[in-house]
């Protein structure tokens, strides 16, 4: 069976309030100009792990641009970089370590581990897939192509729900529309009127979530609005003036 998603002018009025009114925001502007460019920089090693360490911090704990996490991922130089995690002896207790210094970040010990093992699944071959699943998305493409590489990194990493793999690519610049849904856009279209009431929790089921991401996209088709510049304004409506140039991490 198939969806029809019956979408009113007011709905699309209000889309374009929301994006035209947060169009200024640091957010806003980063996301759109990152990832709404024709022509994106190849993603390489360096730049994949530190995405990936920073979006598994993402989960299940404050990310905005004041906390903990956010904090950590601006620290220069980063503590768990590709370049030093190929020094530690150890990579598991060098990453839990880093994170349990930098304080204040939750579940240290279970992010540390997974991200241990999807290091030494990179490191001992998946880097060349995983870089060209990433790197076709460095020229626009149809909305398919984009969750394919979202399911291929999740079907692959561990410690990745539908949302992080989302998360992960949104950050790296190469999404314009698959995003992560998380409980901040879920109480928001909640809001504004979605057809069924959604619930955080369901999203982790991939078919739940690909419905609700579903709507996101055929919302903003109608509104000529990219979901990730929608995202964008959703998170700059619920944290105000907090984003600025400096602190723009996602």
């Amino acid at each position: 069976m198939d969806i029809e998603w019956r979408i009113s002018r007011k709905d699309v009025a209000r889309i374009k309030a929301l994006t035209r009114q947060q169009r200024g925001n640091a957010l806003v502007r980063a996301r759109t100009a990152a990832n709404l460019a024709q022509s994106k920089p190849q993603i390489r090693r360096k730049r994949f792990w530190y995405q990936m360490v920073s979006m598994r911090l993402t989960s299940l704990q404050r990310s905005g641009p004041d906390s903990h996490v956010a904090r950590f991922i601006r620290t220069d130089p980063f503590p768990v970089s590709y370049d030093a995690t190929c020094r530690a002896p150890r990579v598991r207790p060098f990453i839990a370590g880093a994170l349990r210094d930098s304080g204040g970040i939750r579940f240290g010990g279970t992010i540390a581990k997974q991200l241990a093992a999807n290091f030494r699944l990179l490191e001992e071959g998946e880097w060349a897939h995983a870089l060209k699943q990433c790197n076709r998305l460095t020229r626009p493409v149809p909305q398919t192509a984009e969750r394919e590489v979202a399911d291929y990194i999740q079907q692959t990493c561990y410690g990745f729900g539908p949302k992080q793999p989302r998360n992960f690519l949104q950050a790296l610049g190469l999404t314009r529309y698959e995003i992560p849904i998380d409980s901040r856009v879920t109480d928001w279209l909640n809001e504004f009127g979605f057809p069924v009431k959604l619930s955080a929790a369901g999203l982790a089921d991939i078919n739940y979530y690909n419905f609700v991401s579903d709507g996101v996209q055929a919302l903003c088709a109608k509104c000529g609005v990219f979901p990730c510049v929608l995202d964008a304004a959703i998170f700059a409506l619920k944290d105000g003036d907090a984003w600025n140039e400096d602190n723009v991490i996602y």
